[in-house]
């Protein structure tokens, strides 16, 4: 994803803090990741559900973007847990 900001909302860094998950590794998941999900009803912002990997380990990032500023708005980030996520980590599971 082209942008000309990044923006990280507080709850994404509170969630990247605990998670151990740095501002290169969303960087790298925006750049070389994949959107498995795209929310494009959501407000303010069309948003996407990115996959990426750094290290070999899944990230999900939830970006909201805004195409006329070309800003990139970081919502959260997290490791999708196995249990709840496909082995390809693109599907959640059926419960």
């Amino acid at each position: 994803m082209e942008y000309e900001q990044l923006i990280f909302s507080s709850h994404a860094i509170k969630q990247m803090f605990s998670r151990k998950i740095s501002k290169a590794e969303v960087k790298t998941v925006l750049s070389a990741g994949e959107v498995i999900r795209a929310y494009l009803d959501d407000s303010p912002y069309p948003s996407y559900l990115f996959l990426g990997f750094v290290s070999d380990h899944p990230i999900h990032v939830v970006v909201g973007f805004d195409f006329k500023t070309r800003r990139a708005y970081i919502i959260t980030t997290y490791q999708p847990n196995s249990e709840l996520w496909e082995l390809d980590y693109k599907r959640r599971k059926k419960t």
